[in-house]
Parts: C-alpha cells; sequence; structure tokens
C-alpha cells in the first residue's frame, strides 16, 4: 500500500522484482463518480464520464481470491502431453504499463527484461488497453511485442476489442465529427476525452496501432471458456456464431461510418447483464448457447462494481479504502467470470491461468 495525495491508499503490484529500466507507476487518479444504473434506458449512450472510484469511508476489506475449477469431467480437462500450454486472461490494462510488467512477471510470462518466458503458454487480454492510465499506447506495443515472441515460442499472446478500443478509433478517425446519440448530438472526441482519454497516447498513435486495434476479434472460445470484454448481451445484434461477429465488427469498421461506429461503441459499452440474481444466468446461458462454451469470462465492469463496492470520492485525509481485490469475481451461477480487478481505482491488474475445460 502507498499513500496517494489526498485519496488514501493506493494499491499497487509491483511485488516482484523489478526489470531494468522498472519505475513505480504514479498515483491512480480518484474521481468523483455516480454508479451508472443496472439498467441502461432505452437510446442509452456513453457521453458522461464513467470513472468509478472505490468508497474509502470504511476500512478495507479483503475480496477472497476465487478457485476456479473446471466445469467438465476433470479426465477430460487434464493436460494433454505436446498440447497446448497453460491459458491465462488478463483483465483491463488501462494505459497502466508498470503494473502489467509487474503482474505478467508475477506469473512467470515474461522475464527479467520484460521479454516472453512461458514458452507455449497461451494468453489472451480482454481489452481495453488504453485510456485513464498513462501509457496506453506503451500497453499496445508491448501486446504487440508479445504476440511475436510468444508465436515464435510456440504460444500465442492473443487480444480482444474492448470498447475503450472503439473509444480510440472513433477519436483518431472522425474526431469532433457530430455523431447521433440518445442524448442528441454527441462527439468522439468528447466521450474520449470525458472516459480518460490521454492526450500523450493521441499524440503517440500511429498507423501500425490503428490497423492493429481495428482487426481485432470481438469474442473467442478457448477450453471452453467463452472470453469477451462486455458483460453485455449486445455480441447477440452482429451475429449467432464467433466467426460472424467477429466478421460483423471488422466490416462495421472497414466502412468507416461515424455514426455505425459509434453505435457498435455504445453497444459495447454496456454492462452489467449477468449480475442480477435471476436473470443475469439466462443472459449467460444464451450467449453460451449460442456461441459455445461453459462459462463466459469478460472485464470492463470493475469487480468492486460488481459487488456493490463503489461510492463517491473521499473527503480529504478520510482513511480506510475499499475492498483489495486480490482474484476474479466468479457469479451467475458459476457462469461468468469478472476479470477487471480496478486498477484504476486502487484495485488489481489481474492476470489469471483458467483451468482446461470450463
Amino acid at each position: 500500500m502507498t499513500q496517494g495525495a489526498g485519496q488514501g491508499p493506493v494499491r499497487t503490484t509491483a511485488a516482484v522484482p523489478p526489470f531494468p529500466g522498472y519505475a513505480a507507476p504514479p498515483p491512480m487518479p480518484a474521481y468523483a463518480h455516480a454508479e451508472p444504473p443496472s439498467e441502461y434506458p432505452p437510446g442509452y449512450t456513453p457521453t458522461a464520464r464513467d470513472l468509478p472510484v472505490i468508497s474509502r469511508s470504511a476500512a478495507p476489506r479483503d475480496v477472497p481470491t476465487v478457485k476456479l475449477t473446471p466445469i467438465a469431467d476433470p479426465q477430460a480437462a487434464a493436460p494433454v502431453p505436446g498440447g497446448p500450454g497453460p491459458l491465462f486472461v488478463v483483465g483491463d490494462v488501462h494505459g497502466y504499463l508498470d503494473e502489467l510488467y509487474a503482474a505478467l512477471a508475477a506469473e512467470g510470462l515474461i522475464d527479467a527484461n520484460g521479454q516472453w518466458a512461458a514458452g507455449n503458454a497461451r494468453l489472451w487480454f480482454l481489452g481495453d488497453f488504453t485510456d485513464r492510465g498513462p501509457d496506453g499506447v506503451g500497453v499496445i506495443d508491448l501486446v504487440m511485442r508479445l504476440s511475436a515472441e510468444a508465436a515464435a515460442a510456440g504460444g500465442y499472446c492473443k487480444a480482444l476489442m474492448g470498447n475503450h478500443e472503439l473509444l480510440l478509433i472513433g477519436a483518431k478517425r472522425f474526431a469532433d465529427t457530430p455523431v447521433q446519440s440518445g442524448a442528441g448530438t454527441a462527439s468522439f472526441q468528447a466521450a474520449w476525452l470525458l472516459n480518460g482519454g490521454q492526450r500523450t497516447d493521441m499524440e503517440r498513435l500511429e498507423d501500425h496501432h490503428m490497423q492493429w486495434m481495428s482487426r481485432l476479434d470481438a469474442m473467442a472460445e478457448e477450453d471452453g471458456h467463452l472470453l469477451v470484454h462486455s458483460d453485455t448481451t449486445a455480441y447477440l445484434d452482429y451475429g449467432d456464431s464467433i466467426e460472424a461477429v467477429n466478421d460483423a465488427v471488422t466490416e462495421a469498421l472497414q466502412r468507416n461510418d461515424p455514426d455505425e461506429v459509434w453505435d457498435l461503441f455504445r453497444k459495447f459499452t454496456k454492462r452489467f447483464a449477468f449480475r442480477d440474481d435471476e436473470a443475469g444466468p439466462m443472459a449467460v446461458r444464451e450467449l453460451l448457447d449460442t456461441y459455445g462454451g461453459g462459462r463466459i469470462v469478460h472485464g470492463h465492469s470493475p469487480i468492486p462494481y460488481l459487488l456493490g463496492e463503489v461510492g463517491t470520492e473521499e473527503e480529504d485525509g478520510d482513511e480506510g479504502g475499499g475492498p483489495l481485490v486480490d482474484g476474479p469475481h466468479l457469479y451467475a451461477d458459476g457462469l461468468a467470470v469478472a476479470m477487471d480487478g480496478g486498477v484504476t481505482m486502487a484495485g488489481k491488474l489481474l492476470v489469471v491461468q483458467l483451468p482446461l475445460g470450463a
């Protein structure tokens, strides 16, 4: 724990030996925030600031790490000699490059020099590489480099499209071009700035970054885990198979129509579809029945949100803190795994190994 100026305890993950050039990340910012509704009204559009903050009015408490166990036959889930390596997923990074290096090193995925060290392991990033944190472009560069290094070692490193990738693509391509939203006229530029867009990222963003982001898949299935960024059923609007959804998202970006990209961003920004005790498991099962898999793994909604532990910015000098998220959140009758540990809100950047055979 470190003490951020005027913002209470700040949780970091730099407990592993630093790599050459490693520097501790700057204190994480705190923002006033009102929790968004669990049900979005018709025409909802994400034009308001969406920067969650843990309430620090009470003493911090630990959220137990969830031990993920296979749902399927354990014998079927046993590793096969010569088969694929272990499967890891990474939650939302949001520009916290130093935290990402530390979390990957802690799992043995990179070495002291920040190079791929996991052989044939498989690594999936669940999206949201930029905005809010100090070095989103640095995060993209790292993921792109690890993709090449992992492939050379017999493994792979892949990434999914998050709503903040769509937001950054839109801000770069369309800037302040008006788009039609449920709240009237808006623009990607304004929404990007409101939602933590960093001008240094925009200044450093190059064509190869844009090309890489615009080709990211929206969903994937690995070992019975349906991997998506957002805890929403909006994926169903884009097709009834993983391939169809991925093709539809890529084609929408290729058409380069600001209103169409805005609608895509708007839908991927919705959240909490799996949180309700009754409707949540039904929503998960609808996605699993459509796209396959035995469990959904997602980012997007910080775990403190899902646990109802989000409040407003604390008064200066308040002591205590919010929940210390140390692992993923398993919910919706065990059918959904939340992976956004809330690195932007004094939480933790999660890198977790998933069991074979969900």
